[in-house]
């Protein structure tokens, strides 16, 4: 049975190795659902991919100019091509199964965007280290997935392609405009972890992610210098590590995360807490420098502030009422 929605996946690959694996991936999903690849890669990279992936999804250039960050180019290229209202946004490392694919479609009969939660399948070392971050983010409220199920009529206009955290930026964008969002910690979709090159490349991209949350940003920013204001105080610091570890056992277990995460991965929370600790303030320092380096450029917003999106709403509206009476 297939699924009545279209799956965009933007990618922009520099080097073909999981090939193999992505096309077989395709292969299955073209059987269950209708399929858009926004493929920024360069041209012959471009043209190796239609070769592997024409005959079962369409394959496309990014049709979407402007703005710094080229997932969301080819989410907003996705977005306009796409043959459904309903569109599930995914990652190229994230692995849908017809169930999680089902589930994700049903819940968006009454939503009009919702985040499921990824697990790293399989979990190597790096991947528990970055599962921590996941279990923290469970514990605290929820987690910021690869995939999202969203009714297109949501985003009528996109979102800034200029925004670094930009998974952020798109549930804000539908917040502001009255968009009811909905996040699903109970519905596990597969996500293959990164090489641990790339695992320890974005270790400062993630800290930044935090100029978004303003009181997250203080607490992580206060890690380091609380460590090491109590370095010697070898108890308090046990007994806030083991406080760290049991919230992430929180977020492990909540809505059924004890099934799928591994037990050792709470273990990892007062190791990502350090790593984020020294992370933020490098994000600090990136900051005054004008921003993240991003695929030859600086992007300085991670994501626009809530109120300020639905003042633009607001003011877009009140311009746009003047327009028609005048």
């Amino acid at each position: 049975m297939r699924v009545d929605a279209e799956y965009v996946l933007p990618l922009r690959w520099h080097d073909d190795r999981d090939l193999d694996e992505l096309t077989a991936y395709l292969r299955d999903l073209s059987r269950w659902i209708d399929v858009t690849v926004v493929d920024g890669s360069a041209p012959a990279f471009f043209r190796a991919h239609a070769r592997a992936w024409g005959g079962h999804v369409r394959h496309v250039p990014p049709a979407v100019e402007g703005g710094a960050n080229g997932k969301v180019r080819g989410v907003l290229s996705g977005l306009a091509l796409a043959r459904h209202e309903i569109v599930v946004l995914a990652d190229d490392d994230v692995r849908h199964t017809p169930d999680s694919l089902t589930a994700l479609v049903t819940e968006l009969q009454d939503a009009d965007l919702v985040k499921p939660q990824n697990v790293f399948v399989p979990c190597p070392w790096h991947a528990r280290w970055d599962t921590a971050r996941s279990l923290v983010n469970r514990a605290l409220g929820a987690d910021y997935p690869g995939t999202y199920g969203l009714r297109r009529p949501a985003l009528p206009r996109g979102y800034d392609p200029d925004a670094l955290f930009e998974n952020c930026e798109m549930e804000r964008t539908i917040r502001a405009a009255g968009g009811r969002v909905r996040a699903r910690r109970d519905l596990f979709v597969p996500r293959r972890p990164p090489s641990a090159r790339r695992f320890w490349s974005q270790r400062v991209r993630q800290a930044y992610d935090s100029h978004a949350q303003p009181a997250r940003l203080i607490a992580e920013l206060a890690i380091i210098p609380v460590v090491w204001r109590l370095r010697r105080r070898r108890g308090i610091l046990a007994f806030l590590a083991l406080a760290v570890i049991g919230l992430g056992e929180l977020g492990r277990r909540r809505a059924g995360g004890g099934a799928v995460y591994p037990r050792s991965a709470s273990l990892w929370v007062p190791v990502w807490a350090i790593e984020r600790g020294l992370c933020s303030w490098a994000a600090v320092g990136l900051r005054l420098r004008g921003g993240v380096p991003y695929a030859g450029a600086r992007l300085r917003l991670a994501a626009t502030p809530l109120r300020t999106l639905r003042l633009r709403m607001t003011d877009d509206a009140v311009r746009s009422r003047g327009g028609r009476n005048s």
